[in-house]
């Protein structure tokens, strides 16, 4: 614990450089710089070895020892759908309208909802104007209508599941639903979810080698149905449930960890097999904290709660020849990697829809801090530097995570001033959001207006 506290209490500008690799070659370094975001599902913060962990994960290990490791980098929910609509749109989700996850159940309104088209600006978008292929494997989780297809919102190719998750060998969601695309259409393919997902990007980069690409590698691990990848198949038409043996879950987990591992490494070795590498970003990210499967250990709390474990989240940035290799302890978050992509591809932020996150370009390639940031998460949580306010049963709670990152011990009675002014900001901010914010649909018959 006290090499923990070290490592978590050593200021934001410490950067830990660990050497430096060979410079970028000059035919890499003529176009804009593909971009890779590699996005695990429900995975926590110490789940793997990269975080002294209980699960070995060597490609992450890899990536971690040749890019920058974060410390302190959270997802901008501690659910799903959110998260990805703040990844997209490079704002508080908030603002898109999609505080909560959108449900695949009809019977609860938020299954109406979704990222809505011709009114958000995407990453997608914006980069494939500006001269991108564009891609999207597995997870959407923005809308289960036609309209909210990642075809509308800037990906020129999609193949993968919409609703939140899917059996990882029959692809049915948890209604019984098939649900497997290309492009606009509903076509079932055969295998794993994740070795599909693998197979799908390492074809996209071969294919779009010779132009800048941008592909966003939505995992569905280690999100249940906990399947691994010889388990047979839990859903079946009818909605009749199946078991996954009598094996311990955590076993299923482990190997559902593996095979995403495994599909991060092929990814770079086809990266440095076709020469690609040295003018690829690569980002690895979590969605949000682990359920009380995995584990988001030293940290209190799981997916869907406001404590660190539900969105401080595993996160390594990783660009041969550009990103000297070291861990940063920055404050940062999902909403900064619009800005920072943006950026290094040269493109101005859109005016209409000012992005929330800043960009990271300079505390990557420069190992310039970020300095005291602010932070929000639903209205009901914040972050100002090292201090942590959070609303649980209606009272504010107030932890120094320099201090205490178990946030095991309130000390709001000791900081009422602290408190307060705090308090001010969040409200402030719920306002701000909810300023402009984009009405959802709640129901089939408010969908077709």
């Amino acid at each position: 614990m006290a090499s923990l506290k070290l490592a978590l209490t050593t200021s934001a500008a410490a950067f830990t450089a660990l050497g430096v690799q060979a410079a970028a070659t000059p035919a890499a370094a003529s176009r804009p710089p593909n971009i890779i975001v590699f996005l695990a599902d429900d995975m926590g913060y110490g789940d793997s070895s990269v975080y002294g962990g209980w699960i070995k994960t060597p490609a992450m290990e890899k990536l971690a020892a040749e890019g920058v490791r974060f410390t302190d980098f959270h997802a901008s929910a501690a659910v799903c759908s959110p998260t990805r609509a703040g990844l997209l749109t490079g704002r508080y989700q908030q603002r898109a309208g999609i505080p909560n996850v959108i449900l695949a159940a009809e019977r609860f309104p938020s299954h109406f909802a979704g990222l809505q088209p011709g009114v958000e600006i995407t990453l997608p978008q914006m980069l494939r104007q500006a001269g991108y292929d564009t891609a999207i494997f597995g997870k959407w989780h923005l809308g289960y209508y036609p309209k909210y297809n990642p075809m509308h919102h800037g990906f020129d190719t999609f193949c993968g599941y919409i609703s939140g998750n899917v059996d990882y060998h029959s692809h049915l969601d948890n209604q019984g639903n098939e649900d497997w695309w290309d492009g606009l259409k509903l076509k079932p393919d055969k295998g794993y979810t994740t070795t599909l997902i693998t197979k799908y990007t390492v074809d996209f980069i071969k294919k779009n080698r010779d132009s800048p690409f941008f592909i966003y590698v939505a995992n569905e691990a280690v999100h249940d149905p906990y399947q691994g990848p010889k388990d047979p198949p839990i859903r079946v038409p009818g909605l009749k449930q199946g078991k996954s043996g009598n094996r311990p879950v955590k076993e299923a987990y482990r190997e559902m960890m593996i095979e995403m591992d495994k599909g991060l490494a092929r990814i770079c070795e086809t990266l440095r097999e076709t020469g690609l590498a040295e003018n690829t970003m690569v980002f690895f990210f979590s969605d949000n904290g682990a359920t009380k499967e995995g584990s988001n250990s030293p940290f209190r709390g799981h997916k869907g709660d406001l404590y660190e474990g539900g969105h401080r989240e595993p996160a390594i940035a990783w660009w041969p020849g550009r990103i000297k290799p070291g861990v940063s302890h920055d404050l940062a978050i999902s909403l900064d990697l619009m800005p920072t992509f943006l950026d290094l591809a040269g493109i101005a932020p859109s005016k209409e829809r000012p992005l929330d996150g800043v960009s990271l370009k300079t505390l990557l390639l420069e190992n310039r801090p970020l300095g005291t940031r602010k932070l929000y998460w639903n209205g009901q949580a914040m972050r100002e530097g090292p201090w942590k306010l959070i609303i649980a049963d209606g009272h504010p709670q107030l932890y120094n995570l320099d201090d205490d990152p178990a946030e095991a011990n309130d000390i709001s009675e000791e900081h009422g001033a602290r408190v307060r002014s705090m308090l001010v900001d969040l409200n402030a901010w719920k306002k701000d959001v909810a300023t402009g914010a984009t009405p959802q649909p709640r129901n089939a018959a408010s969908l077709k207006n």
